[in-house]
């Protein structure tokens, strides 16, 4: 099958969307099928073979957050033209509700088109202003993917019409397969070891309140660390920090896939202190299938993936000090972090790509194999049955 598929955001700047895509098509390419990815990117020269740059992108606020977006009338041109060029079976958009390549593609686009929405955000004025302008675009999605029931809410509550619920992936194996590095490791003396990853410059991460949280850790935990990944200003992000627990917190600025990977099968506890503005969680399915227990703040997104508590703890959002208290008992506690652990292996096998893949593609099949109105009448029947909603 020849599939396009449309990254709206920025390739080469980190992001969850921007990985889902790329692993998705890593993977369908590695079934045998043919996938072309146009994308925003400021570096073009790095970007893999399957990847056509569209061009540079600006900074949008979107969500909480800063979405780098590619949108006007030359990356109209540039979609046009990739869509000519490319031929696709099926075209496969995210986030076309964004101002960005996804609903250039989707007014350009001729055949069907199958759109995953990621974004979960109940109160969204933007999508409520814009609906006149997205009614167009929607009407011509053949079949609709939410990553989440928070994510399909927020499309039911301001788009209308409905969406099959199918996660995003992760390559569970990967993680798995990682093997610690020993100076990640708790080392004799150290209190344990905690990690946090994600961008910090934005609040809704929640760094600050793990930070807050943590003198009252290491008051009980002596020599326990805290290591951040990402990327952002650290001596700013620490300038709060007591000077005596400051040296315990290690900035290791970005890393590659591999040494995330082997930093998350290194500690003791994985903490996501999020804010909000989660539609789905894929970092904690991450640290779950790496084999690190837990902790994060009970957003629904959050509670969806950690099963309301069964396969990770959660804490109250923004509470320092129930992080600390839950961090606290964590890791002191060695024999909870090994059930928590075994249990979270068992509960990642159903986001992992042969899962997820497998019910992309027959929505894929659906929609290249059946006229418009039967497939959406499929993808409703579907969705009412509780197909691919389980995988």
């Amino acid at each position: 099958m020849k599939i396009g598929v449309v990254c709206p955001y920025a390739w080469d700047i980190p992001g969850g969307v921007q990985n889902h895509v790329r692993d998705l098509a890593e993977h369908l390419i590695r079934l045998g099928h043919e996938v072309s990815v146009l994308a925003p990117a400021d570096d073009e020269a790095s970007l893999p073979e399957y990847v056509t740059p569209a061009g540079r992108a600006v900074p949008v606020p979107y969500n909480g957050s800063v979405a780098r977006v590619n949108f006007g009338f030359l990356s109209a041109a540039r979609v046009r033209r990739w869509l000519h060029d490319g031929a696709f079976d099926v075209l496969h958009v995210h986030e076309p509700s964004s101002p960005s390549l996804s609903m250039l593609a989707c007014w350009a686009g001729s055949g069907p088109i199958v759109a995953t929405f990621h974004t979960a955000n109940p109160r969204s004025r933007a999508m409520t202003v814009a609906y006149p302008i997205l009614q167009p675009t929607l009407e011509k999605i053949s079949a609709r993917i939410a990553v989440s029931e928070y994510a399909r809410r927020t499309l039911v509550e301001h788009l209308g019409g409905d969406a099959v619920v199918i996660p995003n992936g992760v390559d569970v194996g990967f993680y798995q397969r990682a093997e610690p590095r020993p100076e990640w490791q708790t080392q004799p003396g150290q209190g344990g070891t905690l990690a946090f990853i994600g961008r910090f410059t934005e609040s809704r991460k929640g760094l600050a309140t793990l930070l807050e949280a943590f003198p009252e850790i290491a008051a009980v935990r002596p020599g326990v660390r805290l290591l951040v990944l990402g990327g952002g200003d650290a001596e700013e992000a620490a300038a709060f920090l007591p000077d005596a627990v400051r040296g315990q917190v290690e900035f290791l600025g970005r890393l590659s896939d591999t040494d995330k990977a082997r930093l998350l099968s290194s500690v003791d506890v994985y903490v996501a202190p999020n804010l909000g503005g989660e539609s789905f969680g894929i970092i904690l399915v991450e640290a779950m299938s790496a084999g690190a227990p837990v902790l994060a703040s009970d957003l629904d997104a959050f509670e969806l993936v950690l099963e309301g508590g069964t396969v990770g703890r959660t804490f109250p959002v923004g509470d320092a000090h129930a992080l600390a208290k839950d961090a606290i008992e964590l890791l002191g506690d060695a024999g909870e972090r090994a059930r928590l652990s075994q249990a979270a292996s068992l509960a990642v096998r159903r986001y992992d790509w042969s899962v997820v893949a497998a019910d992309l593609l027959a929505v894929y099949e659906m929609v290249t194999t059946a006229p418009a109105s039967v497939a959406r009448a499929a993808e409703v029947e579907a969705l009412s049955a509780g197909e691919l909603l389980e995988p």
